[in-house]
């Protein structure tokens, strides 16, 4: 099977991920996604990456990744709630079916790493490893009380009759014999060998972990994943976590969904580190079946936005995914994990989000991800929308076309063209960025665009540009700031309308 060219078919296409980490626990989003859908499609969002949509640890406060039953789309009253965080069965079913409706793709976020919210204990010899190095043993083996078996009795076997136990996992986290928080690997056990190797072995992330090498728990997670596709139809996944699981198991679980559903199924794994060459491996190891989300490029992003114009912008995609394997980057500028307060915490700035996204959203290269917190705000923490960006968003589907020209040639002030192309009247587009003092630069779009004359998109610049016969313009920039010019047509499309 040629696994790499099922991670390719999301080109030329905008992904939104529809939820942030502080939306309101009213139950609620489900019916705001089914009411937003039109309006996304009329914006230019082709597919949308929806939140977990089954029932968490935590009830109608859990965002989706303290997975309880997965078999539970918020149909049952488990863990204090029949709905989800964000809504009924019923209501997940209808905003996909609402997506579709308006065109939109369906992305549906897998969580299989862990289980958490265990409805019993069990007695489980247990060997402690280090917390830095999960290779190394720190106490003798020794019983403990662990939170391992899952029964899921508000569901009552409805479904799927499997229940969890302490085999289906490698370790856990909490004694509860004696009150310990530790990395307790059962005896017998071993942790998953093809995982990433910060802290000696990165396999335990936390709750129980699932025993990745036991038939039962594949066997498991493969009917599981039939019946979810079955009951969803989703047309593809963001996948949870991959850098803690065996490196081979989702070429599997996609191989054998794919396979039975006769669908692609594109797929977007979440491998958070900074180090290029542990994505690139990581693409080796599971056969390109999946795209992987540009971590490397945030993280240029941050430091750009943090070193007092001191970053060399001619280098701002230098080491990251998007340039090196660009057919399997899904590129980002932030993310629920990355927003204020949160585990990995590295918000951009917001003087250079319209900066960042223009790199994302309107160059050829890689599949761009746009955050909801920073299309609609995040109340939680007084953060506004990103100004342009619904501008930018509808600029990539409607001119982003035609050869690309890169003007990387500066320490501060960076640009780029694309020339336009038949098939889209109007398209072509001239981008320039500083992260300094503002300036100009002369680019070029191509003769077939000779005469025409450019706005800038986002009303930073007020001049009008008109292009010589050569196609070449000399474009301003102010500072700290993004320009988009576009032809007058395609300035009129995206102001009067946006």
């Amino acid at each position: 099977m040629n696994h790499r060219k099922k991670a390719i078919d999301l080109e030329n296409k905008t992904l939104l991920q529809a939820f942030e980490w502080y939306l309101p626990e009213d139950q609620q989003h489900w019916k705001r996604c089914a009411a937003l859908a039109e309006s996304w499609a009329a914006l230019g969002i082709s597919g949308v990456w929806l939140p977990p949509a089954y029932k968490g640890t935590g009830g109608k406060s859990d965002v989706g990744y303290g997975v309880y039953d997965t078999y539970d789309l918020g149909e049952f009253d488990q863990k204090g709630t029949v709905a989800t965080k964000y809504g009924t069965r019923a209501e997940y079913l209808e905003a996909v079916a609402a997506l579709h409706r308006a065109g939109i793709e369906v992305m549906a976020d897998i969580v299989l790493n862990h289980r958490l919210g265990a409805d019993a204990q069990e007695e489980v010899l247990a060997v402690q490893d280090a917390g830095d190095n999960r290779n190394q043993a720190v106490a003798d083996p020794r019983p403990i009380q662990a939170w391992t078996k899952f029964t899921f009795p508000g569901r009552k076997g409805k479904y799927s009759d499997f229940t969890w136990n302490w085999s289906h996992f490698d370790g856990t986290d909490w004694d509860s014999d004696w009150k310990y928080s530790g990395i307790f690997r059962f005896v017998g056990k071993q942790w998953d060998q093809e995982t990433d190797g910060e802290n000696g072995n990165y396999d335990y992330l936390m709750g129980a972990d699932l025993d990745l090498s036991n038939p039962e728990v594949i066997a498991e997670l493969d009917r599981w994943g039939r019946w979810y596709y079955d009951t969803v139809k989703m047309d593809g996944f963001r996948l949870d976590a991959v850098k803690h699981m065996d490196f081979t198991f989702f070429t599997h679980w996609l191989d054998a969904l794919r396979r039975d559903s006769g669908r692609e199924l594109p797929a977007v794994g979440e491998y958070w580190s900074w180090e290029l060459d542990k994505l690139r491996h990581y693409l080796d190891a599971c056969g390109h079946c999946m795209r992987l989300f540009d971590v490397p490029l945030h993280y240029q992003f941050v430091k750009a936005a943090t070193s007092n114009a001191q970053f060399d912008m001619a280098q701002i995609l230098s080491n990251t995914l998007v340039q090196t394997e660009p057919d399997a980057a899904v590129t980002f500028v932030d993310n629920h994990d990355t927003q204020p307060s949160q585990a990995l915490a590295s918000w951009v700035p917001a003087w250079f989000k319209p900066l960042a996204y223009a790199l994302i959203l309107l160059r050829k290269e890689g599949i761009p991800c746009v955050f909801y917190g920073d299309l609609v705000g995040i109340p939680h923490d007084r953060i506004a929308p990103v100004m342009g960006l619904e501008r930018m968003i509808r600029a990539r589907r409607d001119y982003a076309y035609g050869d690309q020209r890169d003007y990387f040639d500066d320490a501060n002030l960076i640009g780029w063209t694309l020339s336009g192309d038949d098939q889209h009247p109007h398209s072509g587009l001239a981008v320039i960025l500083s992260d300094a003092p503002g300036g100009t630069k002369t680019m070029e779009l191509g003769r077939t665009l000779a005469g025409k004359t450019m706005r800038d998109v986002l009303m930073n610049q007020t001049e009008i540009i008109q292009l010589d016969e050569n196609g070449c313009g000399t474009f301003p920039v102010g500072g700290g700031s993004v320009s988009v010019w576009a032809l007058d047509e395609a300035y009129d499309a995206l102001t009067l309308t946006l």
